[in-house]
């Protein structure tokens, strides 16, 4: 459970040690009972044909689903939009009840315990205990089913069609020799490329569900200038996308939407271990994965949405203004906390990375343990890439910038001054105080809470706020945090 804890000094990440093997605490007699037989090396295969011969028969699928779009034919050349928006802000409905939804108690529906770990009450069928919801023998309707439902998958299908066009704009603009260089095969970039087909998949799944005002594929302006640079803003970007959605899926009135929204953000995991493992990052440095408000999902990805079509379905939800981290860890330094002020391509939130720092500064060519950031199924750093205490400069944006598809939608906040610093991070809200240093700028320490244990819990590419106030909160209901934020950003801590 998310707990509240205001902290000034910090949390998680510890020096990597080799360790030998095996080594696991608890086990006092780890001898092997059974004798170990090497790998053979010495008489390896040199002839790999025929194909095997089994029984088969020849299979077609002469008519598999349609997609909503075919095999990405994108431009390549992609920019800022320079032209005047005919619209602005979000999408709104007829009316707005309230400025802001209030605290209540524990819903008095929320009764259940057992004392006996028995079935407590009549079982509608063999081996069904009695309780879920959409158990009782109503047909599934695959489609959203409230508003809610309707611009959380709408923001969903966004960030799927992005994803979609920049898996295959990476592979259409950086060579065959680029990809070597930051240490990728051909096989690494057809991983990319299926990544990419998987896109395909999702979003036309969301379209179904959506229905004939599903939001459709955009122009974007993306931040990378070098492959590692590609390969960091994909494991950002998916990093969001996996978290929005773990921050809504339960509380869609669909639960068929939910079944499969939640099908394909398993895809979406794995797709952001694997853009880790290629920028040599640990794969999944936390216990918990985090579940983020819609709202900031997309103030994350709007920034870069260049033009949309103009009948292109708008969303309802808010976009804040963005919060800059001056000593944002490199990944691609051997020593990643001497990182230079905003080192990073660029301004906006989810930039990668500068990764062309001098290269006697650079881990990219270190085959060193404990030093090197090549691609690797899992890497151990000695100097990790932030720690607790760890002093974090901010600056941050005034509100009114125009941002997302065709800079027609405005950020804004309806916070007042910022005095904590919310982080965002597995089952925590954790705040620490901000310290201002002068004009939207401030500093705090990176704190040293824990979920369980020794799990520390800033770790991995995670989420940071400014905000007005300590709000108790927990992940189910983290939304009610939105009308305090003054300002959002991600960090990279591992």
């Amino acid at each position: 459970m998310i707990g509240r804890t205001v902290l000034t000094s910090a949390c998680l990440t510890g020096l990597a040690v080799a360790l030998p093997n095996p080594q696991v605490p608890g086990y006092s007699d780890g001898d092997s009972p059974f004798v170990q037989t090497p790998y053979p090396v010495s008489s390896l295969a040199t002839s790999f044909g025929p194909d095997s011969q089994v029984p088969a028969t020849v299979t077609s699928d002469s008519s598999p689903p349609p997609l909503v779009s075919s095999i990405f034919t994108g431009a390549t050349s992609h920019g800022p939009y320079s032209g005047t928006p005919t619209i602005t802000g979000a999408a709104n409905a007829p009316t707005t009840l309230a400025s802001e939804i209030a605290p209540m108690p524990l819903n008095p529906t929320a009764t259940y315990y057992n004392t006996n770990g028995l079935p407590q009450n009549p079982e509608p069928a063999p081996y069904t205990p009695n309780g879920g919801l959409g158990t009782n023998g109503s047909l599934p309707r695959y489609m959203v089913n409230s508003d809610f439902d309707y611009e959380s998958i709408a923001l969903g299908l966004y960030q799927e069609w992005i994803e979609l066009d920049l898996f295959n704009n990476g592979l259409a603009v950086f060579s065959e020799a680029d990809f070597l260089s930051a240490g990728l095969t051909a096989e690494d970039r057809s991983y990319i490329a299926f990544m990419a087909q998987q896109e395909e998949g999702h979003a036309t799944l969301l379209t179904n569900m959506l229905g004939e005002t599903a939001p459709v594929q955009c122009t974007y302006n993306y931040p990378f200038e070098t492959v590692r640079e590609f390969i960091d803003f994909n494991q950002k970007l998916t990093r969001w996308g996996e978290s929005g959605v773990w921050g809504f899926i339960n509380h869609l009135d669909s639960r068929e939407v939910g079944q499969l929204l939640a099908q394909s953000i398993a895809t979406e995991a794995r797709q952001q271990i694997s853009f880790r493992q290629m920028l040599g990052l640990h794969p999944m440095p936390v216990w918990f994965e985090t579940g983020i408000p819609q709202s900031w999902s997309w103030t994350y990805l709007a920034p870069y949405i260049s033009s949309c079509p103009a009948n292109q379905t708008r969303l309802a939800w808010q976009n804040f203004p963005a919060l800059h981290i001056i000593n944002q860890p490199n990944p691609n330094r051997f020593s990643p906390n001497d990182t230079k002020a905003n080192e990073v391509v660029g301004n906006r939130t989810g930039d990668p990375s500068d990764s062309l720092i001098p290269s006697e500064e650079s881990c990219v060519n270190l085959n060193i343990t404990g030093v090197g950031c090549g691609p690797a199924i899992a890497r151990n750093r000695s100097e990790p890439l932030s720690f607790p205490g760890k002093m974090v400069n901010f600056t941050w944006d005034e509100p009114g910038s125009a941002v997302g598809p065709n800079n027609s939608y405005v950020t804004s906040t309806a916070a007042g001054s910022p005095t904590f610093v919310a982080w965002v991070a597995q089952l925590n809200l954790t705040y620490t105080p901000l310290t201002i240093t002068g004009n939207n700028t401030g500093y705090t320490y990176q704190p040293a809470g824990h979920v369980y244990g020794h799990d520390g819990v800033v770790n991995g590419t995670m989420f940071v706020a400014l905000t007005d106030s300590d709000l108790f909160l927990t992940p189910f209901n983290l939304s009610m945090i939105n009308p305090h934020v003054r300002a959002l950003g991600l960090y990279q801590a591992g």
